[in-house]
């Protein structure tokens, strides 16, 4: 079982009034898978949602996923309500109970966010974070590093032998995948290119773009006061950039005439 996760368990659980039934997010990263680059390998679109349509079904089925008439999943339903597209990609929203404090998007639309995440953020904060990762997907960066992980991880030598077939992957192969959508690492080019990606379709579907000002400026105390998380360290590569990512995000809702929301007692 991946363990960086466990890093945070502590802070989560100290932040987040966390309870016993938190499970630890599965990863079940596959033993000894080296990078290669020997041959190269070409991928239809076709075949590219096929594989992050199954390593989806994987994350889904190896993970607890809240039901429907738990409070987490109501809230996050009452709060996407009506996002149901970005770009033409359908959107699907899922809340995995789980210790980390993480989210992610993949590149056909399926979003998910951890129980741990929504215990510290207010509904502005979520929704500015989920927009980020919305960014991601319309700018096609989480499709780009899948397709990395493709090509470079364990699943390669299954893709190599299929023959232009999908090829039929392992469990270990598709933890390895996972780990690839949910870690993946993107560029400060890249982070600032989702900044305003989800900016825009924050705005597009009627949310206060403050939100996402207001999260980096979470992450960025939560950062000082206990070290840090996997996922801030991915979203985030120095102080100094982090300031002026809020800062970019400040001015420009600032100059469209968007209000900061008042900052509520306590997250919901």
């Amino acid at each position: 079982m991946n363990t960086r996760f466990l890093k945070i368990a502590a802070c989560a659980l100290l932040l987040c009034a966390a309870t016993d039934s938190y499970a630890q997010f599965n990863l079940r990263k596959a033993v000894g898978a080296a990078a290669q680059s020997a041959q190269a390998l070409t991928l239809t679109d076709e075949q590219m949602a096929s594989y992050v349509a199954e390593s989806v079904r994987w994350m889904d089925e190896h993970n607890p996923v809240l039901p429907e008439d738990n409070p987490y999943t109501r809230r996050l339903r009452k709060l996407t309500e009506g996002l149901t597209k970005a770009d033409g990609i359908p959107l699907n929203f899922k809340v995995y109970d789980v210790i980390d404090i993480n989210a992610f998007a993949c590149p056909d639309g399926s979003v998910r966010v951890f129980s741990s995440l929504m215990d510290i953020m207010d509904d502005d904060e979520l929704m500015g974070i989920i927009g980020h990762e919305i960014g991601h997907v319309l700018k096609h960066h989480s499709k780009k590093a899948f397709r990395t992980q493709l090509m470079t991880g364990a699943a390669r030598d299954a893709l190599a032998s299929a023959g232009g077939r999908v090829a039929q992957l392992s469990e270990s192969q598709l933890g390895t995948l996972t780990e690839g959508l949910v870690n993946a690492r993107y560029s400060q080019k890249q982070e600032k290119e989702a900044d305003d990606c989800g900016y825009e379709f924050l705005v597009a579907n009627g949310r206060n773009p403050w939100g996402m000002t207001m999260a980096f400026e979470k992450f960025l105390t939560l950062e000082g006061q206990n070290g840090g998380s996997t996922y801030i360290q991915k979203m985030f590569s120095s102080h100094p950039e982090t300031q002026e990512r809020i800062r970019r995000m400040s001015e420009r809702a600032t100059r469209d005439g968007y209000e900061r929301p008042a900052k509520p007692e306590a997250a919901e």
